[in-house]
């Protein structure tokens, strides 16, 4: 289920404030963005590329993530986190006689409310409710429900590694009644390497089962990133493929790959 999107970034570009770039190394910022709450404003553009999809592996699908990250200070002990995945959709064939469609999908937005320092065991954590929102432009794009669920993630920073899972549920509580409901449940197992040149060797699963049609779907990636400068934009590069380990009836099975430009503005 798991976007206009210039406008989003326009206002994560603006709220920015670049004195904080030169203060933070950017090796300090590779193992931020290893964490998906830490207090940094980020724009990843994340590209995936499928294949594959349907009854006759016929369809294939090109999905660009516009996911800002938007940290705000409640108090001086407590974060709120704004995840939003924002896609942009090309896919064909998915179905005989589909034919290609383009356009919106459906909006996931997360807020976590997050301590900010770790407990005194050294775990980073997260918690907070997870919307669905209809925002697809076609009806092959759409799940046409609203949904609600919470959200949540816990991790832990060591030297280099970090490790850490992140997991939300979405049920419907509204929206077409001719449309199947949603009852869906996602986690997203990381771990990750970040060497002082900021360099990161990442691997992550996404999991996504759906508890209407009893049916799971499981990509596994392998992916490497690297922090760096263009101009005096501070961004950082990750790509690599992934791998079906389990997929829905009809979709879509064995490689795919990923690439990811995330600009980053640090506070």
């Amino acid at each position: 289920m798991k976007p206009a999107c210039p406008t989003l970034a326009a206002i994560v570009i603006a709220a920015a404030t670049p004195s904080g770039t030169a203060a933070q190394t950017a090796e300090d910022l590779a193992k931020q963005l290893a964490n998906p709450i830490a207090s940094l404003i980020s724009v990843p553009f994340q590209a995936n590329w499928d294949r594959r999809i349907g009854p006759d592996d016929d369809g294939r699908s090109f999905r660009l993530n516009i996911q800002p990250v938007i940290p705000a200070d409640l108090n001086r002990d407590w974060n709120l986190i704004t995840r939003v995945i924002l896609p942009v959709v090309d896919q064909s064939n998915i179905f005989p006689g589909a034919g290609n469609q383009s356009g919106l999908a459906d909006t996931v937005a997360s807020l976590f409310f997050s301590p900010k320092q770790p407990t005194s065991g050294g775990w980073i954590w997260g918690a907070g409710p997870v919307f669905l929102l209809p925002t697809g432009t076609n009806d092959l794009l759409t799940a046409d429900k609203w949904g609600l669920g919470p959200t949540g993630v816990a991790l832990r920073q060591e030297g280099p590694w970090t490790y850490g899972a992140l997991a939300n549920h979405i049920w419907s509580v509204a929206g077409s009644s001719s449309r199947a409901n949603v009852n869906s449940s996602f986690l997203q197992p990381f771990l990750t390497y970040t060497t002082p040149s900021a360099w990161s060797f990442v691997l992550q699963a996404e999991a996504t089962y759906d508890w209407e049609r009893r049916d799971a779907s499981v990509p596994v990636g392998a992916f490497i990133g690297k922090v760096t400068r263009i101009g005096g934009q501070t961004v950082q590069f990750v790509g690599g493929p992934r791998y079906y380990v389990s997929h829905f009836d009809n979709g879509p099975k064995g490689w795919g790959a990923r690439f990811t430009l995330t600009l980053l503005f640090p506070r």
